[in-house]
């Protein structure tokens, strides 16, 4: 190998990743929070838009908060709490199984860019 062979790979190595940095950092997780009761959708929501969702369900209560591009469950009154531990998310979902609830990040659908036939 001589030296334009190695001046050749390097400069494939900073395109590449300046490709991956900039399709990586202009990512959005996610643009809209669903929340679920069993099969039923209780509600649709922006995820940029900063929000407080009390849910009420038949066994219980949740209380989720929409803030700064992240959901989490600041209050529930179901026994083991592993829904408010979770913390916040930016992508994914949380479940509380006591109250059968399911908060999930979603995309939004008007942004599909192609479709195939």
């Amino acid at each position: 190998m001589n030296r334009r062979d190695f001046v050749a790979i390097g400069i494939i190595i900073i395109l590449s990743t300046l490709g991956f940095l900039f399709f990586n950092l202009n990512r959005s997780d996610g643009e809209k929070v669903k929340i679920s009761v069993g099969s039923k959708t209780y509600g649709t929501y922006s995820l940029s838009e900063n929000n407080e969702i009390k849910v009420k369900t038949d066994s219980g209560f949740n209380t989720v908060i929409i803030e700064s591009g992240s959901v989490f469950i600041k209050d529930a009154d179901c026994r083991d709490k592993y829904c408010v531990n979770q913390g916040k998310i930016k992508n994914g979902s949380i479940i509380c199984l006591p109250h059968r609830l399911v908060v999930e990040i979603e995309k939004d659908d008007s942004s599909i860019d192609a479709v195939a036939r």
